[in-house]
């Protein structure tokens, strides 16, 4: 399954850190031979101060050489900049600890800037040293203590680019210490402010993982850039909150974020794909009292998704995108029980989607089980076992319960004595129709209207372009 991998794919969009959880998890569903992983690892910890773990690494990939002297000598040098960085850092923090001015702090960050440096002499270069120590902190898998002293540093400071990359270094920080919904709450702002900063170019950049470290010029490109890499970050959050799959959902099918994935990363269909599927009602998700309200565009997720499937089929397939093909568009449902299979191995493998294997499996045959229905009137349940890559006696079991706990059951009529399924459904009212195709037409034109005026507007090029911020979590 090397070659449905989107490992290597969706690793250049991300820093170090959050790479080396996607490189454990190849070792583990041993994918790729274990001793190529292990030279990537490597590769990557070097570049940071994680200096035992890549001296470990070292000595596993090479049992028979001596560490290089320069992991000790980096050691020193990392222990004597800690030193210096955290003294600056724990000078601001006595200041802004003080319950007096955290007391007299205002929502306005020139007021608070201004008020610190009147009655404590603290300019924005010192406030600085928290954005250092926490990057530093960062570098060396402290990932919580990164988190608290960038967000200090990002309450005060008043510089955009320093506090964009203090944004992306403490999402960064969250989703390695598993703080879903902080990360989630990150994320939201993290996308605000790239949103609201089309005039500026700013993108994150990775040193030594493959991708270009040159910012872009043009600040659409820049914005472009900067959303690619949040949809890759944010895999994290939303394969990992309760709610992160409808979350997905109502940020991807957007068209801002649904014409970046068009765009600029279109495997990112294969998550937005089987974040559809699993977002089917299955019998044991109507059951559940925990089920979260659906809005209109999550409810028709998997049809919209097949539109841009089959729209965008031409540069990016894999075995989740193409069963819903055959499923929805081609009516195959051979080739679907085929796709099924294959998907079914892909979602195993997928460092994202492997959690989610049992769900991914039951809302898929709910899918088939809903489009056999729909076109055909006299079901064998045998047949459509089959069609479920399902045992005769677990299908029928499967199939009845199905029918019972779902909305299918007011068209459908179960004969076991014959064991076939009845379909009874009343025509559909031509009006009907008409609604269903045009639903949601305002809202594309008004959507289409706002992205001619922003390319109208990106088109006049701006008088200067401040350098693109660096995320704090380059190493």
């Amino acid at each position: 399954m090397a070659e449905s991998d989107l490992s290597k794919t969706i690793i250049p969009y991300l820093d170090r850190h959050l790479s080396f959880p996607l490189l454990a998890h190849l070792v583990e569903t041993g994918v790729f031979p274990a001793d190529e992983v292990q030279v990537a690892q490597y590769e990557l910890a070097k570049g940071t101060n994680m200096f035992d773990y890549a001296a470990s690494l070292f000595q596993q990939i090479y049992p028979n050489q001596e560490v290089p002297q320069e992991f000790e000598q980096k050691r020193e040098n990392a222990v004597s900049t800690h030193e210096r960085l955290q003294q600056e850092a724990q000078a601001v923090l006595d200041v802004i600890e003080n319950p007096d001015v955290a007391q007299a702090l205002r929502q306005d960050k020139n007021q608070n800037l201004q008020y610190l440096k009147d009655n404590y002499n603290l300019t924005l270069d010192q406030i600085t040293a928290l954005y250092n120590f926490g990057k530093f902190q960062y570098s060396y898998g402290n990932y919580s203590g990164a988190a608290d002293y960038l967000y200090h540093f990002r309450v005060l400071s008043t510089d955009p680019d320093l506090t964009i990359s203090a944004h992306w270094g403490k999402l960064a920080s969250d989703i390695l210490t598993g703080k879903w919904d902080v990360a989630l709450e990150e994320l939201n702002s993290l996308r605000e402010a790239i949103d609201s900063r089309s005039p500026a170019p700013f993108a994150p950049t990775v040193t030594g993982s493959g991708s270009n470290s040159t910012p872009p010029i043009d600040p659409a490109l820049g914005q472009l850039h900067s959303r690619t890499w949040l949809v890759h970050w944010s895999l994290f959050v939303y394969f990992n909150h309760p709610q992160g799959r409808v979350l997905l959902l109502e940020t991807f099918l957007s068209p801002t974020y649904l014409n970046t994935i068009q765009t600029a990363c279109p495997w990112i269909l294969r998550y937005v794909a089987a974040a559809a599927i699993i977002s089917t009602p299955t019998p044991s998700s109507s059951n559940s009292s925990s089920s979260v309200p659906q809005s209109s565009r999550v409810k028709n997720a998997v049809r919209e998704v097949v539109k841009v499937i089959q729209m965008e089929n031409y540069q990016y397939t894999d075995p989740v995108t193409e069963f819903l093909m055959q499923l929805h568009v081609e009516f195959d449902f051979e080739a679907a029980q085929k796709e099924l299979q294959k998907a079914e191995k892909v979602v195993t493998d997928d460092f994202f989607l492997g959690d989610f294997h049992d769900e991914f499996l039951e809302s898929a045959r709910c899918l088939v089980s809903e489009a056999y229905c729909r076109i055909h009137q006299r079901i064998d349940i045998s047949d459509l076992s089959d069609r479920l890559n399902l045992p005769r006696d677990e299908g029928e079991k499967w199939i009845v319960n199905l029918i019972r706990e779902t909305r299918m059951g007011q068209d459908a009529k179960i004969d076991l004595e014959k064991n076939l399924i009845q379909i009874s459904r009343p025509p559909q009212p031509i009006y009907q129709s008409v609604i269903e195709k045009t639903r949601g037409l305002a809202i594309r034109t008004q959507a289409l209207g706002a992205a001619i005026t922003r390319t109208n507007a990106a088109a006049v090029p701006p008088a200067s372009a401040p350098p693109a911020a660096q995320p704090v979590a380059v190493s």
